[in-house]
């Protein structure tokens, strides 16, 4: 598996080539009287491809910020969430918290969605960590404001000697950040110098009059975000156009209040075939996106007041000059400003919106005789942080697992003493685990795709190992178990109650060995882990006594005594199979450079 500290080449030629449609169909939307002047005075191919050359920057720029972010801090963000109470306020603290580090609300969602599926957190509860999602995406448009692109090269040059002059990979991932964030400042500059000749230019001055009224930047500024999916960059690169004072405060604050809107389209499509959970918390998300931009829509010149008030002023200056000094400090403001309000207006009804959400989506009836089964915790959307998608494994391989605790449980009581249709029914289980062993591997495959640290490689590859002696757990018990059970029908043999005692006991040990392997698996837990290798010992001699309490049935007077013993012996035999497999998943949660039976 090979380890990089940028995009790979292929996810890198796929974001550029939507970042080159997203552009054009862009332009095309904003600028449709630009392409029928007949005017030429104007050098439109320098400037298209500044332009261009520049928001490709920036966009990419914010992409590996993005990233490295995540890796950096992923692992942390999960624990924050995970440990959240009960107080909503400290809900949407956490949430702005958890969102400005990993700069994505859709992966704090996908993070929520997964404590609720997991009946960690109530929708109540989490209604107030998506609110507190959306101020997080605010500090992107706040260290954008910041004027400091004359440093942008600087940081792009001090982040290239991180990235490829440190062995060190936290290091290295600081470097792609702070590369990343010199690129976002370098194609602001850039972006800047081009439109810069548009500032004379008259039919552009009259389509950007046309932005003063905000249902018109509203919808602009939702459309271009729903099309890029961040409304981060749309912030980010209105902030540019009032750099150069193509728009003033009201226009701005109405394409923010667009960008909140279109972003709810990552929720929606991120919730698309998802469960009833997922559906529900991408329509808290639009619900209050949207009923803020309602409410605050008839106040947006009292907002531009307060914004300006608060907001540093350069009065020595006039005109355009004033404008692009002033303003996108303003609009970073507004947006933070705006989206905290929204918060605390609507925090005190988290409840009611919990339950107008559960009664627009209810529950999802089940057809009868209809039985199917899907992964419950591997979202995609959680790829770009492999921390946080290599954890959501983990619960899936609790999920997986409990399946075959199930069928663990129950083939001991078919096999003594059950009937055809009872084997039957747990070998139909091993089709479930086998549809969750596939999506699991998917996944993983997805997973091994992304930028891995040592550490996560580790992690990846001792997941595969335990998931492969999970499945194959649940083949034993359906080709090998049940088969036993089916043989002790076809041959006629009733197994003695004393024997029934001492296999039955030897499988209780056997369950209490892959429930802990299951739970060392699924909370990478190292001491429970340890357990399991350490019954190694007491396994052998339970499977020596059994062997040997058969061996003197074997002299016993009784019917088919010796068709008997074969299967008794084979039970035996099969179950320390299954603890072998038990045991490879408890040596799996160890790293790779540590030797588990010493650690035993």
């Amino acid at each position: 598996m090979t380890k990089s500290y940028l995009l790979s080449a292929g996810d890198l030629k796929n974001r550029m080539l939507i970042l080159l449609m997203t552009t054009v169909a862009a332009t095309l939307a904003v600028f449709p009287a630009l392409a029928a002047t007949p005017e030429q005075n104007m050098a439109w191919g320098e400037m298209g491809m500044k332009l261009f050359g520049g928001l490709a920057l920036f966009l990419f720029g914010m992409e590996q910020m993005s990233e490295s972010l995540k890796a950096v801090a992923g692992e942390r963000m999960k624990t924050i969430l995970a440990k959240l109470t009960s107080n909503r306020f400290i809900g949407a603290a956490t949430g702005a918290f958890v969102t400005a580090i990993i700069q994505s609300s859709s992966v704090t969602t996908v993070l929520v969605v997964g404590f609720i599926t997991a009946g960690l957190m109530s929708l109540s509860q989490s209604v107030g960590i998506i609110m507190g999602a959306n101020i997080g995406t605010t500090i992107t448009a706040q260290i954008v404001a910041f004027k400091v692109t004359k440093a942008a090269l600087l940081m792009v040059g001090v982040g290239f000697t991180m990235l490829f002059a440190s062995k060190n990979e936290r290091v290295k991932q600081y470097g792609t950040m702070l590369m990343g964030l010199g690129l976002v400042f370098f194609g602001m500059s850039v972006m800047s110098d081009a439109m810069k000749p548009l500032r004379s230019y008259q039919p552009f001055l009259d389509l950007m009059i046309q932005m003063e009224n905000p249902l018109i930047g509203i919808l602009i500024a939702a459309g271009f975000t729903g099309l890029i999916q961040s409304s981060s960059a749309t912030t980010g690169i209105v902030i540019v156009m009032a750099s150069q004072g193509f728009i003033t405060l009201p226009a701005g604050i109405a394409l923010a209040f667009g960008a909140n809107i279109g972003t709810c389209v990552t929720a929606m499509l991120a919730s698309i075939g998802k469960p009833r959970e997922a559906v529900r918390a991408a329509t808290v998300h639009v619900l209050f996106n949207v009923a803020g931009v309602v409410i605050w829509f008839f106040f947006i010149p009292q907002l531009a007041e307060m914004v300006a008030w608060i907001s540093p002023a350069h009065p020595e200056l006039s005109g355009v000059e004033r404008l692009a000094a002033e303003t996108p400090r303003q609009v970073a403001n507004a947006h933070t400003v705006f989206n905290v309000a929204n918060t605390l207006i609507f925090i005190g009804f988290t409840s009611q919106l919990a339950r107008l959400v559960e009664f627009m989506i209810p529950d999802r009836e089940l057809e009868d005789g209809v039985i199917g089964i899907s992964a419950k915790y591997l979202d995609r959307e959680l790829l770009s942080t492999p921390s946080l998608a290599i954890d959501r494994v983990r619960l899936e391989v609790l999920h997986m697992g409990e399946i075959v605790q199930d069928m663990l449980k129950q083939i001991m009581p078919a096999i003594l003493t059950g009937n055809r249709e009872t084997l039957r029914q747990i070998r139909d289980m091993d089709d479930q685990v086998d549809l969750l062993y596939a999506q699991i591997v998917d996944y993983m495959g997805l997973i091994s795709k992304r930028s891995l640290t040592e550490q996560q490689t580790e992690e990846f590859l001792g997941l595969m190992e335990a998931i492969g002696a999970l499945e194959n757990i649940g083949d034993t018990i359906e080709t090998n178990l049940v088969v036993l059970g089916n043989e002790r029908i076809d041959a006629g043999v009733s197994i003695s109650k004393p024997t029934r005692k001492v296999l039955s006991d030897f499988h209780l040990v056997i369950e209490r060995a892959l429930g802990s392997a299951i739970q060392a698996v699924s909370q990478s837990n190292q001491e429970v882990a340890r357990l399991v290798i350490n019954m190694k010992d007491e396994i052998s001699n339970l499977a020596d006594s059994a062997a040997t309490h058969q061996a003197r049935r074997l002299v016993a007077e009784e019917p088919n005594r010796i068709p008997a013993y074969t299967i008794e012996i084979d039970i035996i035999e099969k179950q320390k199979r299954i603890y072998y497999f038990a045991k490879r998943m408890a040596k799996s949660v160890f790293a790779s450079h540590m030797d588990p039976e010493k650690a035993a």
